[in-house]
């Protein structure tokens, strides 16, 4: 309480005008006060432009709102998000739990900045054994569980979710093919000559005795691991002693597959069943939250995240928030095993079972079988926390050596590194990256599909790469500038890093003049003779070129952030190369969908065959009516 109420004298006393706009915050909650209701619900503090401050949910919306109506109470932080409050918005909710579950998706979509916020929330991959089949399709799944079937996981990474799919298909022998392709099949493909399929496909295995291997897998992941082994066991001993030795020797592949399956499981412990184990870790106002995934009793992995909080956040609050918007998209299991207890424990439980449609329980144990692997967990918080803070500051010494270096006034918060990709103008993409204080953000790289950066038909002349260029950085800034005139949201680049010497440092400067935009850091990277690395050259705008030392750090740092800019210009380009070489000509004909276009290329062999058939040969294809091959035939002899 001291340092804010110390915090709150300086600020005012450095800044008269601060005080007035928090005034003026308050003025305009208490004008909202006189026509709130009293019931629960979710109120948003908004700011200039429309931008959502904050969220929060109330049991009593009137009672909650006013304690910001009184500004002199609250602490710096929330003085500056009152005093930035230009609007007031409510949500009325039938009950507390409805307020709670509105909050949390509120949040996870508006991302306001004075909240706790989930970053880097991506979607886990499940285990899908599909039911929409007579030979049901073993998978791996990602987003909306809408298909019919069986879902097993969630899996806290690809790699992990791929090396149990093998291993099951080893074990059990089901398919993974798509529908199309095992309708299509006229003999066994490799997956059964491996030994991971059972070639349902081409009839090497009745519904029945499929459907047994499906019943395995099933109870197999569903914990009943131990039942599934003593049938495989006794199957390959019966089929020993009928000297059987080929099914027996398959068997026993099936067996060693399932114990394969165990060995990846890290930590078991006994009786945990189906439980997410999170636990979290601070170190000087910064944050680690791993959770462990156990379904059925299996391991299956765990992931870290950061939230992004003010310094001064509780541990409480932290864990409150990170359950609340990571299970704003996904059920809860029936356990949930925190470090810290959340505030509003028994609500926040409320919440996840009306999500999950079963009961959940939050707890906080303190000794017997679920303290060693919360413990665990919170080890492995601990270490990342360090390491990310390790890696934090040897990030923040380059960031301050690239300032010195290029004569900045402070160190980067964001370094924007742009590159293209194309073979003599074809399929030209823009790539994007950035980096900042935590090294590459991933989630902010773009792609840009270079439409007419000088040539015809939205391809680029060979070799102009400055066009391209110039065309990137334009539809970027053009961009920038409509969703953020003022750089508050801080989506502006503190450096804009270019692939290329002097030209392309000219392009992007004057890209940038025709927007108005004249105060951004350029530098461009122009690779050494003979594309040798340690000898590049540095453009800056009306400076002389320069080098850096062979060994410089910065140096170091300079060519990771082009080789990944490179990088993902190069997978950018090849990907829409791909997608060109797969179109068709006759993907073109109005009323040609895709069953028709493979009758055609079945019948024809390729689009080139189809375009010199005459009409007849087109109507002799099945599925094609003399209006359709009329049609087909007219597309390709328009002259006729």
């Amino acid at each position: 309480m001291n340092s804010d109420a110390t915090g709150q004298q300086n600020e005012r006393a450095g800044d008269e005008s601060a005080t007035v706009s928090l005034a003026d915050g308050a003025t305009l909650i208490r004008g909202k006060l006189k026509s709130m209701p009293g019931s629960p619900g979710v109120y948003r503090m908004i700011g200039a432009r429309g931008k959502v401050l904050y969220v929060g949910k109330a049991r009593n919306l009137k009672k909650r709102v006013a304690t910001y109506a009184n500004a002199g109470r609250l602490p710096v932080r929330l003085q500056r998000m009152v005093a930035e409050t230009r609007e007031l918005e409510i949500v009325t909710t039938h009950t507390e739990v409805e307020a709670l579950l509105l909050e949390a998706n509120l949040i996870k979509t508006l991302k306001p900045h004075y909240n706790i916020l989930l970053r880097d929330d991506k979607s886990f991959a499940d285990i899908l054994i599909a039911a929409d089949h007579d030979f049901p399709q073993l998978i791996k799944h990602r987003g909306a569980r809408k298909r019919p079937g069986k879902y097993y996981g969630p899996f806290a990474s690809a790699g992990a979710v791929n090396r149990t799919i093998t291993a099951l298909q080893r074990a059990f022998l089901l398919r993974n093919c798509s529908d199309s392709i095992f309708a299509n099949r006229t003999r066994p493909c490799l997956q059964y000559q491996i030994k991971r399929c059972s070639a349902p496909c081409v009839g090497r295995i009745d519904t029945t005795e499929y459907g047994a291997l499906v019943r395995q897998a099933h109870d197999f992941l569903i914990g009943r691991s131990h039942a599934v082994q003593e049938e495989l066991a006794h199957q390959m001993q019966d089929a020993s002693d009928g000297l059987e030795f080929e099914r027996a020797g398959a068997l026993r592949d099936r067996i060693q597959a399932l114990t394969m399956v165990q060995s990846h499981q890290d930590i078991n412990p006994m009786g945990i069943g189906n439980a997410d184990v999170i636990a979290l870790a601070q170190e000087g106002g910064q944050s680690c939250i791993q959770i462990f995934f156990f379904r059925d009793g299996r391991n299956h992995g765990n992931r870290a995240y950061y939230p992004s909080h003010d310094r001064k956040a509780e541990a409480s609050e932290i864990m409150s928030a990170f359950i609340g918007q990571f299970y704003d998209g996904r059920a809860a299991p029936g356990r949930v095993l925190a470090s810290v207890e959340p505030t509003e424990v028994d609500l926040l439980a409320e919440a996840l079972s009306v999500k999950a449609e079963h009961k959940v329980k939050i707890r906080v144990p303190q000794r017997g079988r679920f303290r060693k692997p919360l413990e665990h967990a919170l080890s492995n918080a601990r270490q990342a926390l360090a390491r990310r803070m390790s890696e934090s500051a040897s990030q923040r010494r380059l960031l301050e050596g690239l300032a010195a270096a290029l004569d900045l006034e402070a160190p980067p918060e964001r370094i924007e590194v742009y590159d293209n990709s194309h073979i003599q103008g074809s399929n030209a993409v823009g790539a994007m990256i950035v980096a900042g204080p935590e090294g590459l953000n991933k989630g902010a790289y773009r792609k840009f599909n270079i439409r007419t950066a000088g040539g015809a038909d939205g391809e680029a002349s060979a070799g102009d790469d400055y066009a391209m260029m110039r065309e990137v950085l334009g539809r970027r800034f053009a961009r920038a500038l409509k969703e953020d005139p003022d750089r508050e949201d801080g989506g502006w680049p503190d450096l804009v890093v270019i692939d290329g010497g002097q030209g392309q440092l000219t392009a992007a400067r004057e890209a940038l003049e025709e927007l108005g935009i004249e105060d951004m850091e350029l530098l461009a990277i122009a690779k050494g003779p003979d594309r040798d690395a340690g000898r590049e050259r540095f453009f800056r705008t009306g400076r002389p070129s320069f080098m850096l030392e062979p060994r410089d750090p910065v140096l170091y740092f300079l060519q990771r952030l082009r080789d990944e800019s490179h990088r993902f210009a190069i997978g950018a380009h090849r990907t829409r190369r791909a997608k060109g070489i797969a179109a068709s000509p006759l993907d073109e004909i109005p009323g040609i969908g895709a069953a028709r276009k493979r009758a055609l290329l079945r019948h024809f062999g390729s689009a080139r065959a189809v375009g010199q058939a005459g009409l007849s040969d087109l109507e002799a294809v099945g599925g094609i009516s003399r209006a359709v091959a009329g049609k087909i035939y007219g597309h390709f002899h328009d002259d006729g």
